[in-house]
């Protein structure tokens, strides 16, 4: 059974002291070229041997800044995370600008957005460039609350020597992750930093509160903006585009795709979701003979496309926003739309194995055989398997074992029962997996 959050991190930080000579103690197995990793708390230890993908040195991992200036401003503006700013000022900076702590606010490729709080804090963590624009996520950093917590999908706490980056040492951190209150996709994550008080008990009771209000706000200001609209249907009145919502196309265990733009939905027919795939996995747009060859499995004509992209537009301008209707000439969206499958792809290549199979709810469009949608699904099919198998640690193999196609998959199976423990009470359930695929191939 798994722990509540409050209750492991109690246990894991009752002695901080042998916490941090176990951290000191792996990090010079690394410079011996030993890796004893083994001293690390499981979630640490896991984090670690991803960053190490990414900077076999640790001194090399460091935070570069990838916004700044109109760029970062124009992009904060945009973002949904733009809405919950009010209640995270008022439930983490403003108690706690006088008390050594700060708190920032980074997107889901963990690009900080805002870092705010002790003013003389705020000067020294520029030094690390813990800084708005700066990139912690663990492809850059290593391990560090922020980004681990984005790799995983849950709260994190890191302490002092547990940071992969020697130059991070002094500091010690909470994250906790953003859902989207109605996709449950991740917008982001919060976080506190500062010395021992930020990994304290009740520092994380106080973060997961925050954004369980923060979250909540938001949902109810979407149901605000959706009521509001509807009240206005009918009007010519334009209003701007709301910072709420990210656009998103839903593609993953499901045949009918779920299209939400600026907080309306729409369910596409298996043909309007095929289209719209594609579409946007080619965002510099694809001619008409392009998109026949990827989205039917036989030979068909160009007025069959033409005649389905009308269909498709009419749908669109009718029942979500004429902001997304797919232009022509070529073919294309004039709105950058977040593919739940292009989700999957981009935490695979920054190691976010655990966070790719959260969002991963089944095979694209698992009936569709559109050619371009076929090599889709066989394509992030095999990748996140390859990676699971490949490079991930034990709960995340587990994890990927509960999805219908890795039923059969003898070696995955095979892999779990070698990383548990030769007394865990889960490996009976792997040796009777195994026992089945052996009987079905017998």
């Amino acid at each position: 059974m798994q722990q509540s959050s409050s209750a492991l991190q109690a246990r894991v930080f009752r002695n901080p002291e042998s916490l941090q000579r176990d951290a000191w103690r792996a990090h010079e197995s690394l410079r011996s070229q030993g890796e004893v990793l083994d001293v690390l708390r499981p979630g640490v230890r896991e984090s670690w041997q991803r960053s190490l993908r990414h900077h076999p040195d640790p001194d090399a991992a460091r935070s570069a800044l990838v916004l700044e200036g109109a760029e970062l401003d124009a992009y904060r503006q945009s973002h949904p995370l733009a809405s919950i700013m009010p209640v995270i000022q008022r439930l983490l900076v403003e108690p706690g600008r006088d008390t050594g702590l700060l708190v920032a606010v980074g997107d889901q490729l963990g690009r900080l957005l805002w870092v705010d709080g002790d003013p003389e804090l705020l000067r020294r963590a520029e030094n690390m460039m813990f800084m708005p624009g700066a990139d912690w996520s663990e492809h850059a950093v290593g391990t560090s609350a922020p980004g681990t917590a984005l790799a995983t999908g849950r709260s994190v706490q890191i302490a002092g020597a547990e940071h992969f980056s020697p130059q991070v040492h002094p500091w010690s951190c909470t994250a906790v992750p953003v859902q989207d209150p109605e996709s449950g996709s991740v917008l982001g994550v919060v976080d506190i930093t500062g010395k021992e008080e930020a990994v304290a008990v009740h520092t994380l009771a106080l973060v997961q509160a925050a954004v369980a209000a923060a979250t909540a706000q938001l949902r109810v200001e979407r149901l605000q903006t959706s009521g509001a609209r509807q009240a206005r249907r009918g009007s010519e009145t334009r209003t701007p585009r709301s910072t709420l919502y990210q656009d998103s196309l839903q593609v993953l265990g499901t045949d009918t795709a779920d299209l939400c733009v600026d907080g309306n939905r729409v369910q596409l027919s298996q043909r309007h979701s095929e289209l719209m795939t594609l579409l946007a996995l080619h965002p510099r747009g694809l001619s008409a003979e392009e998109l026949a060859d990827l989205a039917y499995p036989e030979a068909a004509s160009v007025g069959s496309v033409r005649a389905e992209m009308l269909r498709l537009r009419k749908l669109l301008s009718r029942s979500v926003s004429a902001r997304i209707v797919p232009g022509s000439r070529p073919y294309r969206l004039p709105a950058e739309i977040v593919l739940d499958a292009g989700q999957v792809r981009a935490c695979l290549s920054r190691g976010a194995h655990r966070l790719a199979l959260n969002i991963y709810k089944g095979p694209v469009l698992p009936h569709s055989q559109a050619p371009g949608i076929v090599e889709l699904r066989r394509g992030l099919s095999a990748d996140l398997r390859e990676a699971v198998l490949a490079e991930a640690g034990l709960e995340t193999v587990l994890q990927y074992l509960k999805l219908e196609e890795a039923a059969d998959d003898a070696e995955a199976w095979r892999l779990a029962l070698r990383l548990l423990p030769p007394r865990s009470p889960r490996r009976a359930g792997i040796v009777a997996g195994l026992q089945r695929i052996e009987r079905d191939l017998a």
